[in-house]
């Protein structure tokens, strides 16, 4: 039986490691122009969305941020949202980091 080669030996780092950013973003939700459709909760990618249990001025459940450093600024709420009643703000991200290795 053959030795199996180390994998460790051949992985590749990108050249641009050490500048790697990691985008943060702000969700700005407009609450009384959603209509509690679910999608900007149901789609995110980070799930730091959920229904919030109060009503707003139409009589829907509007979403709310469970985590506020959760948001990478992926836009996808705003995309989806089919009434515009979110979006997502990028704000300026830690310094440069390691990326693990």
């Amino acid at each position: 039986m053959l030795n199996p080669i180390p994998t460790e030996r051949f992985w590749r780092r990108p050249l641009d490691a050490a500048r790697v950013r990691t985008t943060h973003g702000q969700v700005r939700i407009l609450a009384d122009r959603c209509k509690g459709c679910g999608f900007c909760v149901e789609y995110c990618p980070r799930d730091f969305l959920e229904m919030a249990p109060e009503f707003n001025r139409k009589g829907y459940h509007a979403p709310r941020v469970v985590d506020a450093d959760g948001c990478v600024a992926c836009n996808l709420c705003e995309m989806i949202c089919p009434e515009f009643a979110i979006f997502a703000l990028e704000i300026d991200g830690p310094a440069p980091r390691e990326v693990p290795s």
